[in-house]
């Protein structure tokens, strides 16, 4: 019976009890170990709240240490509060160097906020994007070349991250190209993996500009590879292509006050250079109609009187033409087809201009 009292008394739950409790507390050291750690334990999630939670309880087991060096000078509480500060500091190490490893260039940053982001596009797929560029900002200056008419080859596609670029051909110009839109996007979809050719406009920077650019044969790979990334470029490209096509067309209705069909295979014979007689094409063909008309009167008055008188024909009641000045309604693709671009047409092949593509453009 000694033997079992005996063996209760060693037990954990039976441990000596406190005969008297200390007058005197700790010192200020232990009970500001304990503030940090309380604080520590309040942190959030995330990053910020990793930083937060990690920061405190390193102080917090920092003071500990320092508490059971020169407060209650026991090794096991300094051991203990050493392995468990330096834990912290460890963990924090490696946030700070993941941080740091997944950190994107600002101007890249800005690409995935501005044009991935409102598309929900993740970020491991965006950065698997910026990869296959080599995460390489470059720039042009002012009035430099991106592409020559006829002489750069198709070998690449870039995407404008800031500045204004213009695009001409045959010192013709056509349209701008903006921040966050492809700079060849046509050319990029005009030529299969497999086929090589040149660009058929020049592109000039307006401003310093700022691009990245993406070689053709490891974006191929890349769309091949990753299906996701396939179609996210197939609905930017396509996006950017139709973009252009209306900017074409508001340039051809400031010129013309008409608005074409922007599916017609080309459109350039109608960008070319105005004719001497830049007036609308409405007054020309009320001119027309009203020349022959205005012409003869001499000849029906002579022949008035070489016949006998007769009955008069029967009044023909028509709508009063509109003024040359009035904009007339807008027509349809078929008219359109048949006044004014093929009377443009003509005069453009009178100059020995090319139009901007054949009159069967490649699927897209």
């Amino acid at each position: 019976m000694s033997s079992n009292g005996s063996m209760e008394g060693q037990l954990p739950w039976h441990g000596p009890l406190c005969i008297a409790w200390r007058q005197d507390l700790e010192g200020a050291v232990f009970h500001l170990a304990n503030c940090f750690l309380l604080l520590g334990f309040m942190g959030g999630s995330g990053v910020y709240g990793c930083f937060y939670l990690l920061g405190f309880l390193g102080t917090g087991y920092l003071c500990c240490v320092l508490w059971g060096w020169f407060g209650a000078c026991g090794l096991d509480i300094v051991l203990w509060s050493v392995l468990l500060a330096a834990a912290c500091v460890l963990q924090l190490a490696h946030l700070v160097y993941r941080l740091r490893e997944d950190t994107l260039p600002e101007e890249l940053e800005l690409l995935y906020k501005t044009l991935c982001l409102p598309l929900q596009v993740p970020l491991p797929a965006y950065k698997e994007i910026v990869r296959c560029c080599e995460e390489q900002v470059l720039t042009l200056a002012t009035e430099q070349t991106y592409a020559v008419e006829g002489e750069t080859p198709i070998d690449r596609l870039s995407l404008l991250l800031s500045g204004r670029v213009r695009v001409s051909q045959d010192g013709q110009f056509l349209h701008y190209i903006f921040p966050y839109q492809f700079m060849d996007s046509p050319e990029w979809e005009s030529l299969r993996p497999s086929e090589e050719g040149v660009f058929q406009v020049t592109l000039t920077a307006e401003t310093e500009c700022s691009y990245i650019s993406w070689p053709r044969k490891n974006l191929h790979l890349l769309l091949t590879k990753e299906r996701y990334i396939s179609r996210l470029f197939s609905v930017l490209l396509g996006y950017d292509i139709s973009e252009k096509l209306y900017a074409l067309n508001d340039k051809l209705f400031a010129k013309f006050g008409l608005r074409f069909d922007i599916r017609l295979p080309s459109l350039y014979h109608v960008l070319g250079p105005a004719a001497p007689d830049a007036r609308p094409e409405s007054e020309k063909d009320d001119e027309e109609v009203r020349g022959p008309a205005a012409s003869p009167p001499q000849a029906l008055h002579t022949s008035v009187q070489q016949t006998p008188p007769s009955s008069p024909p029967p009044l023909v009641t028509s709508s009063p033409a509109p003024p040359p000045w009035v904009r007339m309604s807008r027509p349809d693709s078929g008219v359109l087809a048949s006044r004014t671009p093929l009377r443009s047409y003509s005069e453009v092949m009178s100059r020995g201009q090319a139009p901007l593509a054949p009159t069967q453009t490649p699927e897209l």
